[in-house]
């Protein structure tokens, strides 16, 4: 109960290249309520490369809850960019939507990799790229091209190149691990003997604040992915802890007991400037900032009962957000800023909720008994957030409409916790 509202234990930075320990294995329930139906031909010249690019990009796709998967072909034979294509062939195979390629290496080692996505209904070109791609980056480019073809069909942009980063606990060892989005391609931004929780991601996608407690004392620093760069951020008296980035990235909403309870400050990304925002007999907590920077959304007791509130970053009166039932924890925005997800205790059991803020209707997205940490995909498509498994602290996502529910589950019995899914990725 007491990790559900307080800001608790953390661990230290060091960043590894790539971690050898195994991925996550995504299970999926439910469907969306439409599914678009797609034929992805195998890629000729993919056979033998590394990664198959046709079958990440069905992955993908399928995952999404979006897309239905039609078979290519009774023989799999790969079709590239260029092979002609009978529109009511595919359209007798029940296929709207039809992508081919082809992949090559090149004799400085990097493969070109091509593709082109048709729609079989209309009998048009819908668009095609070509990618100069390394072996390491094989799986990113397959998700790149799913994106392109989300963003084709789907209207809005896809998520599948994206990261999230979360905290995989195993023995006494803990790690700060970045993985893609659908858990392949792990990363360790940090190992510790010490507990991690609470990272967060940059806007811009480069650097994760996290808390340590390398010092013996909570401190939170910024750790930059690339380069390895870290500073300590807050290393007040008490507790440092709970930071969120404003979306300009300059500086950060930090939760600091420096003056007795729990309470929100703001301070630059290099550590100076630090200027108290709330105050309250209670705890506040858990800050995060709206999309646009106006809003500071919090969870704070300072009713009698921990609540989710919001207040300018400029200072004022806090606004209570949230009625129902007599918790509510760990706010999360859309990046359309127009829904707020949260955990709720509802009958005893702690679940994702999502409001509509214009509306305040409330619905109940996830069924578990200790669902926590929930954080909106760059589209506002799904919700990552943290579930038990049995005894074990496992991932899943679930669509904002409450139809698609993924969960990824830990190996070797490993927990993994406080996800959260970073920004779209920048070039």
């Amino acid at each position: 109960m007491a990790k559900k509202f307080s800001a608790a234990l953390f661990g230290i930075l060091l960043l590894l290249p790539l971690w050898a320990g195994a991925q996550l294995r995504i299970e999926i329930s439910g469907v969306g309520k439409v599914q678009i139906p797609i034929a992805i031909a195998s890629f000729q010249g993919e056979a033998g490369v590394p990664q198959e690019i046709s079958a990440i990009i069905r992955a993908d796709l399928e995952g999404s809850g979006l897309f239905k998967l039609v078979p290519a072909a009774a023989s799999g034979a790969p079709l590239n960019e260029t092979t002609p294509i009978t529109y009511s062939d595919w359209k007798g195979r029940g296929a709207d939507a039809l992508v081919t390629g082809s992949i090559t290496k090149l004799s400085d080692g990097r493969y070109d990799v091509r593709f082109r996505l048709l729609d079989t209904v209309r009998e048009s070109h819908l668009g095609s790229l070509s990618y100069a791609t390394t072996p390491t980056l094989l799986r990113f480019t397959a998700h790149q091209i799913s994106d392109f073809i989300y963003q084709k069909l789907a209207g809005e942009a896809g998520v599948f190149s994206t990261r999230m980063a979360y905290v995989a606990k195993q023995g006494t060892r803990y790690e700060l691990l970045v993985t893609d989005i659908d858990g392949h391609n792990p990363q360790a931004a940090l190992l510790s003997n010490e507990p991690i929780i609470s990272p967060v991601w940059s806007p811009d996608s480069r650097k994760l604040a996290y808390v340590s407690f390398q010092t013996g004392k909570p401190v939170i620093y910024v750790r930059t992915l690339a380069t390895r760069e870290v500073i300590p951020v807050a290393s007040f008296k008490g507790s440092n802890s709970a930071p969120a980035w404003s979306p300009d990235g300059k500086q950060l909403a930090v939760v600091l007991s420096r003056s007795g309870l729990q309470q929100i400050y703001l301070i630059n990304a290099d550590g100076s400037n630090l200027r108290r925002l709330t105050t309250s007999n209670g705890i506040d907590t858990n800050p995060t900032f709206s999309p646009d920077g106006r809003t500071l959304y919090f969870t704070s007791d300072r009713g009698g009962s921990p609540q989710i509130y919001r207040v300018s970053p400029n200072g004022g009166e806090p606004e209570r957000v949230t009625f129902g039932g007599d918790y509510n924890v760990r706010p999360a925005i859309s990046p359309d800023s127009n829904t707020l997800a949260y955990v709720t205790r509802r009958d005893g059991r702690y679940r994702i909720a999502v409001m509509d803020l214009a509306t305040r209707n409330e619905r109940v997205l996830t069924d578990g008994t200790n669902d926590d940490s929930p954080s909106f995909a760059p589209n506002g498509r799904f919700i990552l957030y943290e579930t038990k498994n049995g005894r074990v602290d496992v991932l899943a996502m679930v669509s904002l409409d409450g139809t698609l529910r993924k969960t990824l589950p830990s190996v070797n019995a490993t927990d993994t916790r406080d996800p959260v899914w970073g920004p779209f990725f920048k070039y």
